[in-house]
């Protein structure tokens, strides 16, 4: 485990290359090992064409700041503990954009950045399938140094998150909760450096590993295993409390002040903990499983983690959705007692599902459809998909929940092809995501997988800007949850390494591409 490091350059401006290093101030692993796979996708047809409407987003509160976790909404898989998939930041606008691939031979689903603006990136290698903590040039997007961790099951290590001293937290094969540190040595060069071990002990049994991680408003750190056990972690005490829920888990959690939620395989819960730090629930409410898992999914019962979102405190509701089959349900819950708010059909009633958690702010949810996404493969246990296949029609739908909290309805629905968790910013209203089309290779002799960064007026849905990332499957997003960072700058993860897709500053060549 120890770091490999390169030189990186002097810093200049905050604007410019690498800034310097300020005191002490995860989408699914399993989708990193579904990215490992390397199958080239099936056929698609055309998308949607590109429209230009001004934006607009209705002022509401942003999720409940956690003074645990770094600032800047771009700490989480999915932006903040709340997993609102929202940035106050605006994003890379609908002008000219400039984007830049950086190859590095891994699946990455998480990348991240704390009040230091260095972007952070969770990876899995192609090759190794173990997991590689890059520290990436935010001018560039190139990686300065590595860190490697210990193999685990697919599941381990990717709900990760930066804490408030910018310290990735993170757990990997070693059975162990780790903070790493990134910081500049003596010589010049940065590195990353494990700073805190906490061994989970007996509440990580053989077989089992860590799906979930987030730290609540107290500064423990929640955590869920694949196999349903949840609890909770004192790294100044080193004290795990633990209970097992029955259900299996296959997707991450959420923390807000009325307590944590863990969306299992059957339900949705919603936890607490006292002095003592032993979970306890609050209140558990059970949604269709569905009879199989769909093509398009990754695992049966829900693909969302849960949302916290709301008009009032940013947190009164909590979303997921459910497995029913054909057309699945958007759930949104009053998160004081879970009461039911609103079950209402989304997305494709002959066929949808969704692997993506919703975003959510104000009174609004979206949702995107992933059902017959061209995943290269699935995890093990998954069970088959009935159909097996499907074509990836994709669409992205909003919801509105009534203003007195009594029932929801359909605000619009958009025929984007969504090959990414989607990313609001309230700062300029525009919904970002990444679309995937076929198109006709130059010799005709079949279809390519078109990918391209989008824009989505979130107030109409409709497209307000498109730039062309690349064609084929080294640019497959692969449904993976992309950040936003000062500059408008949208990291975005594939199969094969990143993503920087940034407003175009200066007069330059087409969109660069290495």
């Amino acid at each position: 485990m120890s770091p490999r490091t390169v030189p990186v350059p002097v810093p200049v401006s905050a604007a410019g290359a690498f800034p310097a290093r300020r005191g002490a101030a995860s989408r699914r692993l399993r989708l990193a090992a579904v990215a490992a796979a390397l199958v080239t996708a099936a056929p698609l047809t055309a998308g949607t064409a590109a429209a230009t409407s001004p934006a607009a987003a209705a002022p509401s509160p942003a999720p409940p700041a956690n003074p645990y976790l770094a600032p800047g909404g771009a700490a989480a898989m999915h932006g903040d503990s709340a997993s609102s998939d929202t940035t106050p930041l605006a994003g890379p606008g609908t002008g000219s954009l400039t984007s830049r691939r950086t190859a590095l031979q891994s699946a990455c689903p998480t990348v991240l950045a704390g009040s230091d603006g260095i972007p952070v990136a969770v990876c899995t290698g192609m090759f190794d399938r173990a997991p590689h903590v890059h520290l990436l040039d935010p001018a560039t997007g190139d990686s300065v140094t590595t860190l490697d961790l210990e193999k685990s099951s697919i599941l381990g290590g990717i709900y990760s998150y930066l804490d408030h001293l910018d310290r990735l937290v993170v757990a990997d094969g070693s059975g162990d909760l780790l903070r790493i540190a990134h910081h500049r040595g003596a010589d010049g060069r940065w590195q990353l450096r494990i700073v805190e071990r906490t061994p989970f002990g007996p509440a990580l049994a053989e077989g089992d590993s860590v799906v979930g991680l987030a730290p609540d408003l107290r500064g423990r750190v929640w955590f869920a295993t694949a196999l349903g056990v949840v609890g909770t972690v004192d790294t100044a005490t080193g004290a795990v409390r633990h209970r097992a829920l029955g259900e299996g888990v296959a997707n991450s959690i959420s923390t807000a002040p009325g307590g944590t939620a863990v969306a299992t395989d059957r339900a949705l819960h919603l936890l607490t903990a006292g002095d003592d730090g032993v979970p306890r629930t609050e209140w558990r409410r059970a949604y269709d499983q569905g009879p199989h898992r769909k093509p398009g999914r990754l695992s049966r019962g829900t693909g969302s983690t849960p949302t916290f979102f709301g008009p009032r405190t940013g947190a009164e509701y909590l979303a997921i959705t459910d497995n029913a089959a054909a057309q699945e349900k958007l759930i949104v819950l009053a998160a004081d007692g879970g009461r039911t708010v609103c079950e209402l059909p989304v997305l494709a009633a002959d066929g949808s599902g969704t692997e993506n958690s919703p975003v959510g702010y104000g009174n609004s949810v979206y949702v995107a459809d992933t059902y017959g996404y061209p995943y290269p493969a699935v995890p093990d246990g998954a069970g088959d998909a009935v159909p097996a296949t499907a074509p990836f029609r994709g669409g992205v739908t909003r919801v509105d929940v009534d203003a007195d909290g009594e029932g929801c309805a359909v605000k619009w629905t958009s025929a984007v092809r969504s090959a990414a968790v989607p990313k609001l910013s309230v700062a300029d209203g525009r919904l970002y995501t990444v679309e995937r089309t076929g198109v006709i290779d130059p010799a005709r002799t079949g279809i390519l997988d078109r990918f391209d960064a989008v824009s989505l007026d979130s107030a109409t849905g409709r497209v307000t800007g498109r730039h062309h990332l690349g064609t084929g499957f080294l640019f497959d997003t692969l449904q993976m949850a992309g950040n936003v960072t000062a500059g408008g700058v949208l990291w975005q993860g594939t199969v094969t390494g990143i993503l920087r897709i940034a407003p175009r500053t200066a007069p330059t060549n087409a969109s660069t591409t290495s």
